[in-house]
């Protein structure tokens, strides 16, 4: 018997508001979210605690040796409401979230025993279905089959002052063009990368947020789910 849930994939650009889609979607829904930006920033915090990273240096033997003492996990947190990235048992959801780990996290995510070991892991939480699942390249490589497949997007400027409000938000003493710098190299890096860029799956439907509200988006992709959910039946 085939799974009666379907499966969500969401991709797209750094800061495109892939998380905030795919959270407010998996709680509408009764689905999993699973977070992988917050799985590559937590295998990201592991290899700067043992060192592997330091600056943009990054040592690959020790980094791939280091991913046998990883272990993920997402627990929900009644206070929150969410599910939360735990490393090695440990929350480290706000520690995750620093500029520090957002600059080293993609060139430890270009390194390809990474992916491998984080995409295995993925594909496993998403066998049964139910699942919402963002990142950079799920429609792509991790759930080529998910029923639904969504590409997200806008402008870099757009993009920078989300991510500031977000940083300034939680407290972070960062400034707008330090964050724009971030997101462009991040957008170079993800597209450039040998194992796995950041491309749109063909049959995605995409969507340029720049000057849609966060309700007219979530209206948008709700109504989408639920005609793949009807076709099912």
């Amino acid at each position: 018997m085939g799974r009666s849930r379907i499966n969500i994939a969401i991709d797209g650009h750094s800061s495109a508001g892939k998380s905030t889609m795919a959270k407010t979607l998996a709680k509408e829904l009764n689905y999993v979210y699973i977070d992988t930006g917050a799985m590559y920033r937590a295998a990201t915090l592991h290899a700067m605690k043992e060192r592997s990273v330091v600056d943009t240096e990054v040592n690959e033997v020790g980094l791939r040796a280091g991913l046998e003492r990883m272990f993920l996990a997402f627990k929900y947190n009644p206070k929150t409401e969410q599910s939360e990235i735990h490393l090695n048992g440990v929350n480290v959801e706000k520690e995750i979230r620093s500029m520090d780990v957002a600059n080293k996290v993609s060139l430890v995510a270009r390194v390809p025993e990474v992916r491998t070991k984080l995409v295995a892991i993925q594909q496993r939480m998403a066998e049964a279905g139910g699942v919402v699942m963002d990142g950079r390249d799920i429609g792509t490589v991790v759930l080529p089959n998910a029923e639904l497949k969504v590409f997200m997007t806008a402008d870099p400027e757009t993009r920078a002052y989300r991510r500031l409000r977000e940083l300034q938000l939680a407290g972070k003493d960062v400034s707008y063009d330090d964050v724009l710098d971030n997101v462009l190299s991040r957008d170079r890096i993800d597209s450039e990368r040998a194992v796995a860029p950041l491309r749109q799956a063909d049959d995605a439907v995409v969507v340029d947020n720049s000057d849609l509200t966060v309700e007219e988006q979530f209206n948008f992709l709700l109504s989408l789910a639920r005609t793949r959910m009807a076709d099912r039946t």
